[in-house]
């Protein structure tokens, strides 16, 4: 029966009323409702991850910058957390609406994966060569980022965060240390690549005008007011040349002299200690499943074989002989597979592929996102290191999405290693359609709109990439390889990030995997693979995730029949937010 909130508030008034009574027994603490314990806990969480609110526009949060691996903020995370669990165990799950059970068992999943996540010793490894602030802190300095730069306040937010920097870089160096004595160490190869990356000229140059973090003075909005501007400058170049870059080189200096005498020249986890348990926890938590590492290696032999016999079969029809290697190796040297010459050439071609998929796409979705879109062009500072990606816009629309391509050389982009599938995966209706939506669906509590799950985030980036034939793109052959070279690479995936992790494959033989079955070449295959060394498990949930949608396509077309709905399937799929595959298989089961 459903009571108003009228009569609600009288019986509680009633209640609270006689308990006042002095032969009324003292009535138990009511409960708090779920969507209450999700505000305290987001509430929370942001202040442990402040640049996560920044992400959001989160104001208030800008000025803010926390040190999530020491002990003791551990400690306290790992605590609060446990609260947050005290207070969902008293909670009746059987009275709940489909939304509150959906709420519910999201947060219980994310809880216990995070603190489960901290038996294992990652805050030792506080960033790498792939990921971390010291990567992304330059990005946000430069203008370009999350971090706003419109108002004076938004210049002193950055300002304060800037001279926290040096404090952030002291604790790495500790949690580092930490790892040096427990045998938890990054291996030497990748740690080579981060000494480089500390000593970035972008970064550390003391011709103050071209250094990154100078980039926002060079654009001072008008409303500052010319004394204001003055001062901003002043401090600006002063925290730059006094902590920033002391900062980055007194990093380097460390992980060239201390840090990487200790690395590993082992490439995988199993090598460290308890190494193999670390490992099984990674796995479960970036795929959301109770797959192991085995279960995983064979199903990526599989998707391997499937792959490489359509690939095999496209080298037919192009009347290409040899090996599938042979062939690939053609590709990367064939012109016809690297058409354009110059950076606005490349960046204009994936505005077109916008354009013709758009039609198809409109047919395909029922809800389309309100906030915008871009393409642009990796900063030179990172370019040489880092993949295509999607960096998300803010909630209310303020910042745009941004699909960001490195193209260190235009003339060298190959088509054949995935362009109209690489835009379909990181932009529309890939990640900016997902991310965006999921931030703009006011009826998810805070913490759904703005989380990440791995496995279904990239899993349906990674789906989306299979629409391509029903939105008429794939139609070149060189671009139906770079699909099935998409395909490729997150099917390779399984087989190299579990071989190396469990001992079976060197990092050596993970490239020359890679290059035996995708269109790369020897830079970039090495880049992949050093990036599964250094996040375990990540690029696992690409794969497993697209699989398990594609399979409960099929289940629900079979199912539903003639009821069936492309675009309702895919509402369905987009209205949750990020949710373990579990809890996805559940509820598109019950799509009527």
């Amino acid at each position: 029966m459903k009571i108003s909130s009228g009569i609600l508030s009288i019986l509680v008034l009633l209640s609270f009323f006689s308990c006042k009574q002095k032969d009324h027994p003292i009535a138990k603490e009511t409960p708090m409702q779920i969507d209450s314990i999700a505000k305290k806990y987001y509430t929370q969480y942001l202040k442990f991850y402040p640049i996560e609110a920044t992400s959001q526009g989160k104001l208030a949060f800008n000025s803010e910058l926390n040190i999530p691996f020491t002990k003791e903020n551990i400690t306290k995370e790992s605590g609060f957390y446990g609260e947050i669990l005290g207070l969902l165990k008293k909670l009746s799950v059987k009275d709940m609406s489909e939304r509150e059970k959906l709420i519910y068992y999201t947060l219980d999943y994310s809880l216990k994966d995070k603190i489960q996540g901290f038996s294992h010793h990652n805050d030792e490894i506080p960033f790498t060569q792939f990921i971390g602030l010291p990567l992304e802190f330059p990005l946000m300095g430069s203008g370009e980022g999350i971090q706003p730069f419109k108002t004076k306040k938004d210049y002193e937010n950055w300002l304060s965060r800037m001279e926290k920097f040096p404090a952030w870089m002291d604790a790495a160096e500790d949690a580092f240390r930490r790892g040096l004595k427990s045998g938890n160490v990054l291996p030497k190869i990748l740690v080579q690549k981060m000494i480089t990356q500390m000593n970035s000229d972008e970064i550390v140059t003391k011709n103050i005008k071209k250094n990154i973090f100078y980039k926002p003075i060079l654009s001072l909005p008008d409303e500052i007011s010319s004394e204001d501007k003055q001062k901003i400058t002043a401090q600006y170049e002063s925290v730059i040349l006094s902590k920033i870059i002391p900062a980055y080189k007194d990093m380097g200096k460390f992980l060239e002299t201390e840090y990487l005498p200790g690395a590993r020249i082992t490439h995988g986890l199993y090598a460290i200690p308890k190494g193999r348990e670390a490992y099984e926890y990674a796995v479960k938590s970036w795929t959301t499943t109770q797959l192991k590492p085995e279960e995983i290696y064979q199903m990526g032999l599989r998707e391997v074989e499937m792959l490489s016999k359509q690939m095999l079969e496209i080298q037919a029809s192009m009347h290409k002989t040899g090996s599938l290697r042979t062939f690939l190796n053609e590709l990367k040297t064939d012109p016809k597979a690297m058409p354009y010459k110059t950076s606005k050439e490349v960046l204009d071609a994936f505005a077109a592929i916008q354009q013709r998929s758009a039609p198809g796409v409109k047919l395909m979705f029922k809800n389309q996102p309100k906030t915008s879109f871009q393409i642009k062009q990796t900063e030179k500072f990172r370019e040489k290191t880092a993949s295509a990606e999607y960096v998300q816009g803010s909630p209310d629309g303020s910042r745009p999405g941004i699909f960001y391509i490195p193209l260190p050389e235009p003339s060298k982009f190959n088509i054949t290693s995935g362009m109209e599938s690489l835009f379909l995966h990181e932009a529309i209706p890939g990640h900016h359609f997902q991310i965006s939506l999921q931030q703009e669906n006011t009826s998810l509590p805070e913490f759904m709109r703005f989380s990440w799950i791995n496995a279904y985030g990239e899993g349906w980036a990674h789906y989306t990439e299979t629409l391509g034939f029903e939105l008429g793109l794939y139609q070149d052959p060189y671009q139906k390889m770079g699909y099935l070279s998409d395909q490729m690479l997150r099917a390779v995936r399984l087989v190299i990030d579990t071989g190396i992790h469990t001992g079976r494959m060197s990092r050596e033989d993970g490239i020359a995997y890679f290059l035996d079955h995708v269109s790369y070449d020897e830079a970039s295959a090495t880049a992949e693979v050093e990036r599964y060394m250094s996040w375990p498990g990540q690029a696992l949930g690409y794969k497993i995730g697209s699989l398990k949608i594609l399979e409960l396509r099929e289940k629900t077309k079979k199912r539903l029949g003639g009821r069936f709905s492309l675009a309702a399937f895919h509402q369905r799929i987009l209205e949750s937010g990020c949710i373990p595959l579990s809890i996805l298989e559940e509820r598109i089961a019950e799509m009527k």
